[in-house]
Order: structure tokens, then sequence, then C-alpha cells
């Protein structure tokens, strides 16, 4: 497959010059467009290259993806042959309709709106792809288990038995305790991660100069590309024995997994997405606004949390969106600083897991995908999407509220 695409690759490009020159045999490089004369062209030479190459690619696609699919039918040396014939007549057909009238130019439009529509339609068809799996997926674990008992059941042991001898083994499927978990650590993450970014944010666009900008942002932007492992070692390591401590000197036991050390460590994470992109959404906000605002007598506090802030809400409540989905999506830092347990528990203090966690465990490892604990995954996910779905609605809802009031 690499090789069909290398050579569709150099297919598409000898394509292209080769129509270019005929072009330019045809009508000159005097006769492109804008000259006068009877070989004036209608687009220039280089359009009617484009369209050879697209022409050629179109087809080297096709036959690509038949070969993807049935290799029976078209193997490896019979691909190689097709991409060479579909070259061949390719150039051969465009000797015959490269002329100065041809309107090459339109065609490359119309091909280059085609290929942006279809890569349109790939991110869409992906999401109904996922859903449709979550959907059917789910539907044969709530074939076997309760919808009711999975929403609200309080015990969470997905163990089934393998032999019909076994006992104590039956499961049980009871989500409440993961989702608990889930936004307990999403709830202290965004708690650290919200204001401080927010605050960072505030700081670099509007009081920070631009010496001391060029200096402090890129070390907070560092924090982004640091690797989610890095920070589980680091909770599970110095934050999550610091807190066991801190407790312990005050009279507390608390284990060193934990839900605040998990969520600390994930609000540190999730500051520079915030930050940054707050910051941008800050400084999109027109000149003229704070340039009305000082006119008016108003200081530099008062422009900000009056006039910028609320004109930059939108974008801001973009950003705390997606350090949301971020912190709902960790999988690394939960597994190494809050461990496995599914507790129900309001204390922060204790150890916690949550739904990708979850999600990972019952899908590790050699499995089949007709038991209620496997098929459980599928559930949890179908439940975490729509909650996502109804955060981004919220959001969204929000988003426009104050767009009407203050555009």
């Amino acid at each position: 497959m690499i090789l069909g695409f290398a050579l569709s690759f150099i297919a598409m490009i000898a394509g292209g010059l080769f129509g270019r020159h005929l072009a330019i045999s045809q009508v000159g490089r005097t006769g492109e467009t804008g000259s006068a004369g009877p070989n004036r062209a209608h687009s220039l030479p280089k359009f009617h290259g484009y369209m050879l190459a697209w022409h050629i690619g179109f087809a080297a696609l096709g036959l690509l993806a038949l070969h993807g699919f049935r290799r029976d039918l078209l193997s490896t040396p019979w691909l190689i042959a097709g991409l060479a014939l579909t070259t061949l007549l390719a150039a051969l057909h465009s000797r015959r309709i490269i002329k100065p009238e041809l309107r090459a130019r339109d065609y490359v439009e119309r091909y280059v709106r085609i290929s942006l529509l279809l890569c349109s339609a790939v991110a869409v068809l992906t999401t109904f792809g996922i859903v449709l799996s979550l959907i059917f997926e789910s539907a044969r674990f709530f074939e076997k288990v309760s919808f009711l008992e999975f929403l609200t059941g309080l015990q969470w042991s997905p163990q089934t038995a393998i032999r019909a001898d076994q006992a104590g083994q039956s499961g049980a499927f009871g989500a409440v305790p993961i989702f608990a978990g889930t936004f307990m650590i999403m709830a202290v993450a965004m708690l650290i991660a919200t204001p401080i970014g927010l605050m960072i944010a505030i700081y670099l666009s509007e009081y920070a100069t631009a010496k001391v900008r060029g200096i402090v942002k890129p070390f907070i932007e560092i924090l982004a590309g640091v690797p989610t492992v890095v920070y589980g070692f680091f909770a599970l390591l110095t934050v999550g024995p610091a807190i066991r401590g801190l407790a312990e000197s005050m009279g507390f036991a608390v284990p060193t997994q934990s839900a605040i050390a998990a969520g600390s460590v994930m609000g540190v994470m999730i500051i520079p997405f915030i930050s940054s992109l707050s910051d941008d959404v800050i400084n999109a906000v027109p000149q003229n606004l704070r340039d009305g605002a000082y006119a008016l007598g108003a200081t530099k506090s008062e422009t900000m949390t009056q006039v910028i802030f609320p004109a930059a809400l939108p974008g801001i409540m973009g950003a705390i969106l997606l350090g949301v989905s971020r912190a709902i999506g960790e999988t690394m830092i939960v597994v190494m600083a809050a461990g496995r347990a599914a507790n129900l528990t309001g204390n922060p203090f204790e150890a916690v897991t949550t739904v990708t966690v979850q999600v990972v465990s019952l899908l590790t490892g050699d499995q089949e995908f007709d038991s209620a604990k496997t098929l459980a995954a599928f559930a949890l996910g179908l439940v975490l999407f729509v909650i996502t779905l109804i955060l981004n609605v919220i959001a969204l809802l929000i988003v426009r509220r104050y767009r009407e009031r203050y555009e």
C-alpha cells in the first residue's frame, strides 16, 4: 500500500509537469491569460498541469481503494500496472483536450472544492462511526444488564464467572462510583487550572511587558509538551507522599493515591491550555474597546473586568471547556496517582477511579466481545459521550447569551 501511494504521488507529479509542458507547447508562453491574439488561453499552463494531476490522482485513489479492500482481485503487480496504464491514458487524453480555450482553471477549482468537501465528510463520518459503534455495543450490554441498574447502582465489580461452577462472580455494574470519581478529579483539576490559567492570561496580555511576556509564556507552554506519564510519576512520587505526610503531621491517615493528588497534578497540566487560549482570545479583543474605556476614565482593572473580559468570555468559555474535556479524558495520571478502586466517596483524600481508567482496564488483554464485562466499556463511553455533549450545549448557551449582549 505504501508503494502504491508513492507511485501515485510520482505519477501525479509527472502528469502535472507533462500537462504544463503540453499547455505551453499548445498556446506558448506568450499566450497566457491576459495576452492578445488568436492564441490567448483561458487558463495559465500550470492549471492544465494541475487538472491532469487531479485526473491521475482520482483514478489512482480508486485503484488503491480496490487494492486495499480486495487484494485477491488486484494484487500489487496489477496495481503497479494499473497505475502505469492510468497515467498513460491520462496523458494521451490530455493531448486531445488541452487547447487554448480549455477552462482548466474552472476544473481545478471544482476539484479543490470536491476535495475539501471529502475532507469535511471524513470528520463527520468518523463522528457518526464512533457514535454508532458505541450505541450498538452498548445495546448488547444493556441486554445483559439493566439500564437502571447501570445508572443508579452503587457498586462496581465487573468480574464475572468464567465457568458455570464458579460462585459469587455474577458481577455488579453500578457505574455511580466511577462517574463520581471522574467528576471529583475533574472538579479538583479545574479548581486549580481555571483561576491560575485565567490570571496568567490576564497578566500576560494586559500587564506584562514585552520582555517579561517573551520569557514567561514559553516556560508556561513547556508544560503542555510534558508527557502525561511524567506527570503521573510526579504525582505518585512527589505530590501524593507530600499530601500524605502533611495529613499525618496533622493527625489524619491519607493514602498516597488519592483524588486530590491526581486532580492537583492534572490541574497543573491543564493550566497551559487555558492560559494560552485565553491569552489569544483577550489579545483578539479590539483595541478601540480599551481606548474607549480609558477615554471614559476607567482604570486598567476596570477596563479588564467590565469591558475586555465580557467581550472575550465566549473564547474563555471555549478554553475552559477544552480543559474540562482534557481532564475527563485523562488516564495515565489517574492510574498512577488515584488508583483503580471504585469507591463512592465525597472525600477527595481517598482513592477513586475514573471512566477512562475503567475502559482501559476492561479492554486490556485478550477479551471476547460477548461478555458483560467487556461490553461495559462501551456503555461507560456512551454515557460519558452524552455527558460531554450536555456540557458542550450548556457552554454554547452561555456563549450565545453573552455574545448577544456584548457584540
